[in-house]
């Protein structure tokens, strides 16, 4: 790969294996999250390998000014030249419709929607002007499967797979690959059986949740130049979930 990266909300689980095999791929990545003590170890697993990472600490609250520091902190670090953007960082809390709260309501809608939003806003015309790139975001397979107690997350998420094509049509003649991933249910472990993440991946050929290295080498695809001719795509990691149903299963 050989390219620079800013990879959102990667102190842990898919963020972190993003950023990790980007590093092994060759890129010069910028860990980012709320943790410091996590980012520093995200951090140095990957120069413990022999990569390249420096970490920034931020909390993407949906203000153009949290989104606005990260952007011009990453740039420093990468002497003003971005080639990949990874838009990872989201929250999910869950619960009925009925329950949901103002307040909650609109901390999901501020991180999962408008930081990504701003921080495109920051990036993008520096990402144009220095060659081009990609931009990568991520979606959810909630987003296109009514699950219940999920419609404020899957809400959230169906907006950021449609900033992805908005994105696509507004940057791509310009130079920019705008893209996303919708992963299933990814874990870092396997949980027990009957926990209701490993239910709903039931009926579904991978039959059980996924790790996120899988989410991981789909990002490496759509940061690499072999999918310069693919725009405004969600490619689903999802064990098969949105589209195929195991009879029987």
């Amino acid at each position: 790969m050989g390219k620079t990266a800013l990879v959102t909300g990667s102190t842990s689980n898919i963020g972190a294996a993003i950023a990790e095999r980007f590093a092994a791929e060759g890129a010069h990545v910028i860990v980012s999250g709320r943790s410091a003590e996590r980012g520093g170890q995200v951090v140095r697993r990957i120069r413990d390998a022999g990569g390249q990472a420096d970490f920034v600490p931020v909390d993407l609250d949906g203000s153009r000014e949290r989104s606005d520091e990260l952007a011009a902190a990453a740039l420093g670090l990468l002497d003003g030249h971005l080639d990949v953007l990874v838009n990872n960082a989201g929250i999910f809390p869950g619960g009925r419709t009925v329950d949901i709260e103002p307040d909650v309501f609109d901390r999901v809608f501020a991180v999962n929607v408008k930081a990504p939003f701003f921080l495109v806003a920051a990036l993008a015309p520096k990402m144009i002007a220095s060659g081009g790139g990609a931009i990568i975001n991520m979606g959810s397979w909630g987003a296109r499967l009514g699950i219940p107690g999920t419609a404020m997350y899957a809400a959230s998420k169906g907006a950021v797979e449609t900033m992805t094509r908005a994105w696509a049509a507004e940057f791509g003649p310009a130079g920019l690959n705008v893209n996303a991933i919708a992963p299933g249910v990814i874990r870092e472990t396997a949980p027990d059986a009957e926990e209701r993440g490993e239910r709903l991946m039931r009926g579904t050929p991978a039959g059980a949740s996924g790790r996120p290295d899988a989410v991981a080498a789909a990002a490496v695809y759509l940061a690499s130049d072999e999918s310069s001719f693919v725009h405004g795509t969600v490619i689903d990691v999802d064990g098969g979930r949105i589209g195929v149903a195991v009879v029987g299963a």
